[in-house]
């Protein structure tokens, strides 16, 4: 035992050498936090925050100047006219089927170009599940394209998007569970102009979950339409409970907010139910947290290279733009010793053991491992993955890089028994 824990001597010591190997890294997550801080607090200042704002509303929540300071801050933070952030949005599946569900219409045609989506927006499309309240059950038509060596495929987005027949494209930033590379900013600005030069009037929505404040600039500065993500995962903080944002276009964050109480109502109801103060500062700590869970993932990527094992992506000197990553464990046993050392790694429910089982949303059995404060929230450091060949486990969180290393440590040594 290390630090009165169940780490192993070998595993301690593999750590200490990725560590070392993983300074410059770290340094670079150090310096991105900073760049990102300092444009919230900006914001804050900019909107000139007062403890006033923190006030609960109930009810229908009519007038709550607090809740539309909150939406300002988002848009500036995010790089866009406007926001919804409400703590009634769920998850980023919910927040993304309003989204679609208020900018799309029967007849419309939604494009996928980062190819087959998450398994859960697959079912709120239509592709699985057989919901008669899907997209696709409700007349929107959906096509994709996949990605090209872990790029756009340009010749083939200009090419579908000359008919000038499509109403809505969507853009996955994080990579799910694909075999692909997330995406960078870098790349999704590219593909934003060469949507832009194909059909300027095609609605560009970015699924930003897992991708907030990793990099110095969001979608927005670099012109999509809307943004959607979750308080469950990067701008939570680890602070907020639920909630979850759309920011944008003012004419189509109207759009999404009508979808999501009622015609003519929109932004104005939606009580925040003594949440704000959660919000704010979720928010606020936002960066920090990232910049754990980046420096927990970078150490990461480094043991488990250290240990042996393959598949590991990013790499942990590679330019990261979300807090997931993946690593290949080669078997059904390795997948299940990873996920359960890490729950026992965990400072909730440390002495469940994880055992693989159905998922909701999801095509085959899953296993998961972490013990966080906020069910479900992924900002904290947690792990899962389908059981299936070749036993990818994905990996994300981590609100101290400290207690993140203990629990990756704790995973490895479980595998090593």
């Amino acid at each position: 035992m290390v630090y009165g824990l169940d780490i192993r001597p070998e595993a301690e010591k593999l750590g200490r050498k990725a560590e070392a190997d993983c300074r410059e890294q770290f340094a670079l997550i150090d310096e991105n936090c900073l760049q990102c801080s300092a444009r919230i607090l900006n914001a804050f200042q900019e909107e000139k925050v007062s403890t006033a704002d923190f006030l609960e509303v109930t009810g229908y929540g009519y007038d709550d100047p607090g809740r539309e300071k909150l939406d300002r801050i988002y848009a500036r933070v995010m790089g866009t006219e406007d926001a919804l952030v409400r703590i009634q949005l769920m998850s980023g599946t919910h927040a993304l089927a309003m989204a679609l569900g208020g900018l799309l219409k029967h007849g419309d045609t939604l494009l996928s170009v980062s190819g087959r989506p998450y398994d859960t927006l697959c079912g709120v499309i239509g592709l699985q599940g057989g919901s008669r309240n899907s997209l696709i059950a409700n007349g929107i038509r959906y096509e994709e394209i996949e990605l090209a060596d872990n790029d756009f495929d340009y010749p083939a987005i200009a090419g579908r998007l000359s008919r000038r027949d499509v109403r809505l494209v969507e853009i996955q930033r994080s990579r799910g569970y694909a075999d692909r590379k997330s995406l960078t900013i870098d790349k999704i600005e590219r593909a934003i102009r060469c949507i832009r030069e194909a059909a300027p009037e095609t609605v560009i929505l970015v699924d930003n979950c897992y991708g907030e404040f990793t990099e110095e600039r969001e979608p927005g500065h670099v012109g999509a339409d809307v943004l959607v993500g979750s308080m469950m995962k990067n701008p939570g903080g680890g602070i907020a409970v639920s909630g979850a944002y759309c920011a944008g276009k003012e004419e189509y964050i109207r759009d999404i907010a009508e979808r999501m109480t009622a015609p003519l109502i929109g932004k104005n109801l939606g009580a925040n139910l003594n949440q704000l103060t959660s919000l704010y500062k979720g928010l606020f700590l936002a960066p920090r947290a990232v910049s754990a869970s980046l420096k927990t993932m970078t150490f990461a990527a480094r043991l488990l290279e250290l240990a042996g094992f393959e598949g590991i992506d990013p790499r942990y000197d590679e330019k990261r733009t979300d807090i997931v990553q993946t690593i290949r464990l080669g078997s059904a046993e390795n997948l299940k010793n990873f996920c359960i050392g890490l729950q026992h790694g965990s400072p909730i429910e440390s002495y469940v053991t994880p055992v693989p089982g159905p998922m909701p949303g999801y095509s085959a059995e899953e296993i998961m491992g972490g013990g966080t404060f906020t069910t479900g929230s992924t900002i904290e450091l947690s792990a899962d993955g389908p059981m299936l060949p070749p036993y990818t486990v994905y990996m994300q969180g981590g609100l101290s890089y400290e207690y993140g290393k203990l629990g990756i440590l704790m995973a490895l040594s479980r595998m090593m028994q």
